[in-house]
């Protein structure tokens, strides 16, 4: 199956939680930090404005930084991904 995100949304695969510190101890779960930087797997056309349809600022395979606590989890094919808008993309990682 594939995810084909609608007008504004864009499809995120989000990196793994760090399980250790830079100093090699070991983080449990409830320590870990939510993980903010995500990698774009679909981008919708874009939001229409005015009747002019308004291109996304990322592209599939960008590396990108989000809101914490944005969007929406969806399970497909036993992988997780989330679905945000494009207001809640920051920033992408160059």
């Amino acid at each position: 199956m594939k995810l084909v995100p609608l007008s504004d949304r864009i499809v995120l695969r989000e990196f793994k939680a760090e399980e250790k510190t830079k100093g090699g101890i070991i983080l449990t779960t409830a320590q870990q930090k939510k993980p903010q930087e995500a990698e774009v797997i679909a981008v919708g056309p874009g939001r229409v404005e005015e009747g002019k349809v308004v291109p996304m600022d990322v592209k599939v395979g960008d590396k990108v930084i989000y809101s914490s606590y944005a969007g929406t989890k969806v399970d497909l094919d036993e992988e997780e991904f989330i679905i945000v808008r494009a207001d809640d993309i920051l920033a992408v990682v160059e």
